[in-house]
């Protein structure tokens, strides 16, 4: 049996054609089922389910207290019968032989994890919405992530999107670590590799992810992922990736640049350059990578706070760390 679970917190507007695109799997649906953990949600996200639970006996309601993604993970595995445990996120919608090629190519490969490669979409029609979309999957927004930006072949990476897991790495390893409210992937992914695992990506299956619909809710959720990536390293013993550590530098960058920039008159000149060359490199990528463009100006702004949100919570997430203070955050959509 496989085993699909899906941490939900008020997601009335995408669990349901969530839902849809796994009923509509090509695999049998009585050799699989899905286990929906919500963190008790406020809007309509437990109706939609239920009403598809009187349809299929498959399709299971969980409720997550803790009301964060890895507590959810976690009671889930728990409660899975599948010898193959596949994650995925209600922000998204799956083609119709997900769960059969990533079931396979996990045998095949002999791995510990497989995933597909994201294909970023709006949230909504607004100019917003199109431009935090795009900033999400070029290379200049979010480095070379191969998930984000695609690959042309099966080969080993850090991490894939969501995953599609043989049940007992975590019998193996553990679960996922509940410390962490975000980057529980990228830390359950380290721990693969660290003790001699293999993570696969498969191009092939394309997953349509539904990115954040404003620049506030975006600038967010990559504070929240800076400020758990060293939290992440320090449980891993080494950073899993170089990029990582761009946005904190550009952080200190801006900052150290402006007040230099008062105490030694000449260096507003080379601080001016270095905005100048950030701005134009951004308008090249955007150009370049953009399918919408009236949406370029708003995607090189987009960049900006990709890179000072990740950043400044990277730095904060640091300080934390040598102050040993908490990472308490609200997680919501």
């Amino acid at each position: 049996m496989i085993s699909i679970i899906c941490p939900v917190l008020n997601e009335e507007n995408f669990i349901g054609a969530c839902i849809d695109s796994i009923i509509a799997q090509d695999y049998p649906h009585n050799d699989m089922e899905l286990i929906v953990a919500d963190g008790m949600s406020n809007d309509n996200t437990r109706i939609v389910i239920e009403k598809y639970i009187e349809k299929y006996s498959w399709i299971k309601l969980i409720d997550n207290p803790e009301k964060i993604v890895p507590t959810a993970l976690n009671r889930a595995i728990k409660e899975a019968k599948g010898d193959i445990i596949i994650r995925i996120d209600a922000h998204s919608t799956y083609p119709s032989d997900y769960v059969s090629i990533l079931s396979k190519k996990l045998i095949e490969l002999d791995a510990d994890n497989v995933g597909g490669v994201w294909n970023t979409l709006p949230a909504n029609n607004t100019l917003t919405a199109i431009a935090i979309a795009e900033a999400s999957k070029n290379p200049f927004g979010i480095g070379d992530a191969t998930y984000r930006i695609g690959s042309n072949e099966e080969r080993e990476v850090d991490t894939v999107p969501f995953g599609c897991f043989r049940r007992s790495v975590f019998d193996r390893l553990g679960l996922f670590d509940e410390e962490l409210a975000r980057n529980q992937d990228d830390e359950f992914n380290g721990r693969i590799i660290n003790n001699g695992g293999k993570i696969f990506i498969i191009p092939s299956v394309v997953i349509d992810y539904y990115a954040r619909p404003t620049l506030k809710k975006m600038s967010k959720m990559f504070y929240q992922y800076g400020l758990f990536k060293p939290l992440v390293n320090k449980k891993l013993g080494k950073p899993a990736t170089i990029r990582q550590f761009f946005p904190p530098l550009f952080v200190l960058g801006v900052i150290g640049g402006l007040l230099l920039s008062f105490i030694l008159p000449f260096m507003s000149i080379i601080y001016s350059l270095g905005w100048l060359l950030y701005l134009l490199t951004g308008l090249f990528f955007s150009i370049k990578y953009s399918s919408h463009n009236k949406a370029i100006p708003l995607v090189v702004i987009t960049f900006l706070i990709i890179h000072f949100s990740y950043g400044w919570g990277y730095l904060k997430g640091l300080w934390r760390l040598v102050t040993k203070k908490d990472n308490k955050v609200e997680i919501s959509r």
